[in-house]
């Protein structure tokens, strides 16, 4: 059991199986999301009247439950999009294409608000801080605001727990102050890791979610939670900008940073990587000296 799970099993008793599975179905758990695929599961869920004292724990830290992926970012995107959950979908539209003409085009169906714009939120800075200084640190990402959740489930075979097998996942989101993109990263069983999300599959969401900053164009967002960095994390800074200043006065604002002399002359006229970028300490910078 994670650290996380007593407090989740507790939530859970005050909550009450009726409330706790009212937000489960409000959710959309249990149910087909609607999406425009074939052969979606609906998952598994303990009918109401089974649910004793263990099921309810079991249930509120998501143990003897199964969910798909895609109800699982259905329900996370309605968490943080101000509390309104959505049927996904994947196609947006079909295009004739020599006459340019809309055959198909899909557009957000709301199935209505689940929790309330508060209280989104409020789960979405927590979220924030799970990245910031929690188990999801390894999506962190300098100068842009991410929040999410690691998951670490036990496999069942033959109705019971797998020893030493696990689904490792991480589900985060950008901009934590207005999302713009839900990632879902799911790893089965892998070999020669740490058995925690945070360490599997926080890294490649990143990777993801960085990937989308340059799809959508997302630009860096101001107020998000610093990151308390840890002795083993690789520590970022911004380059400050040195255009115009000579090798002296420029080697010592890049102080930070391993600096490449290139070309003559006594003042900076290119550098690369370009200012205000985020990159690893002691990361080279390039300097062209021109006159």
């Amino acid at each position: 059991m994670t650290q996380s799970n007593p407090g989740f099993v507790e939530l859970g008793n005050r909550l009450g199986k009726e409330r706790l599975f009212k937000y489960i179905d409000k959710f959309g758990y249990g149910k087909k999301t609607g999406i425009d695929l074939n052969g979606e599961s609906k998952g598994i869920l303990f009918s109401l009247p089974n649910v004793g004292p263990v099921e309810l724990a079991t249930t509120a830290f998501g143990q003897g439950v199964s969910v798909t992926a895609i109800q699982q970012v259905a329900a996370v995107s309605a968490t943080v999009n101000g509390g309104t959950l959505y049927t996904p979908y994947i196609v947006k539209r079909i295009v004739e294409p020599e006459t340019g003409e809309i055959i198909l085009e899909n557009k957000p169906k709301s199935k209505g608000m689940v929790i309330s714009s508060d209280t989104s939120n409020t789960v979405r800075m927590a979220l924030e801080s799970v990245v910031a200084n929690g188990s999801g640190r390894n999506a962190y990402i300098e100068g842009y605001r991410v929040g999410g959740k690691t998951g670490t489930a036990q496999k069942v075979k033959d109705g019971r727990y797998m020893v030493g097998n696990y689904i490792l996942s991480f589900i985060g989101f950008l901009p934590a102050n207005d999302p713009k993109v839900v990632v879902y990263v799911a790893i089965d069983n892998p070999k020669g890791v740490v058995q925690y999300g945070g360490t599997t599959t926080a890294p490649i969401a990143r990777a993801i979610l960085e990937d989308s900053i340059a799809a959508l164009d997302i630009e860096k967002q101001e107020g998000g939670l610093e990151k308390e960095f840890l002795w083993y994390d690789t520590k970022y800074d911004r380059v400050p900008d040195v255009i115009g200043l000579s090798s002296a006065e420029a080697k010592k604002k890049l102080k930070s940073f391993q600096v490449e002399i290139e070309g003559i002359g006594s003042r900076v006229i290119e550098m690369s990587p370009n200012a205000n970028s985020y990159i690893p300490v002691a990361s080279t910078i390039r300097l062209m000296m021109s006159n």
